[in-house]
C-alpha cells in the first residue's frame, strides 16, 4: 500500500500531511502537553488547595515513656513521619498532587495516633500493635518513597514488644 500523496502542478508527488489527531499523538507533543498540563495543576491549584498550611509540625506536648531508647528509635524509623508532630516534608510534599495526598495521610494519621501528642486522645494500644504485627503499618505507600521505615521481623518484633512495654 502505498503513502497518500497530493499532486501539485508540476506532476510530481507530495507527500499527505498528517493529519491533526497524528500530529497531536506525537510523543514530543504528548510530553509537551503533560508537562503543560503539570504546570497548571501547579498554578491552578495552589491559590485554591494550598496544602502549605496544613504542613506543620506543633510543638510536641508528650510522648509516651519509652521503655528503651530502641523502642522510641524504631518508632521514629516507622511511625514518627505520619504519627508526630515530628514529620520531615519532602520536596515532593510540596508539589500538587502529591501534597495533597502526603498532607492528607499525614492529618489522617495524627488524628488516629500523635507521639507527640501522647495522652491528650485515647489510643487503642492493641490496634496500634496490632496495625505493626499485621503489617498494615507502616503502609505500602509509605514505604515505598521512605525505604528505611522497613523493620525486619526482629525489628517488628521489638516494636510491638516495646510499644506493648511503653504504651500500657
Amino acid at each position: 500500500m502505498s503513502t497518500p500523496t497530493n499532486s501539485s502542478r508540476t506532476g510530481t508527488a507530495v507527500p499527505a500531511s498528517p493529519s491533526l489527531v497524528q500530529t497531536l499523538l506525537r510523543p514530543r507533543n504528548l510530553a509537551i502537553a503533560v508537562i503543560a498540563l503539570f504546570a497548571l495543576v501547579q498554578v491552578v491549584s495552589f491559590p485554591i488547595i494550598a496544602v502549605a498550611g496544613w504542613q506543620t509540625n506543633p510543638n510536641p506536648v508528650a510522648e509516651p515513656a519509652w521503655n528503651s531508647p530502641e523502642t522510641r528509635a524504631l518508632a521514629v524509623r516507622a511511625c514518627y513521619d505520619c504519627h508526630s508532630n515530628e514529620t520531615i516534608w519532602p520536596w515532593y510534599s510540596k508539589i500538587a498532587p502529591v501534597s495533597w495526598l502526603v498532607t492528607r495521610h499525614v492529618i489522617e494519621g495524627r488524628q488516629r495516633l500523635n507521639f507527640s501528642e501522647w495522652g491528650v486522645r485515647g489510643v487503642e494500644v492493641n490496634d496500634v500493635i496490632r496495625a505493626v504485627r499485621t503489617g498494615k503499618m507502616p503502609t505500602k505507600n509509605f514505604l515505598l518513597v521512605h525505604p528505611e521505615g522497613r523493620l525486619t521481623d526482629a525489628e517488628k518484633q521489638q516494636l510491638i514488644d516495646g510499644l506493648s512495654a511503653s504504651l500500657r
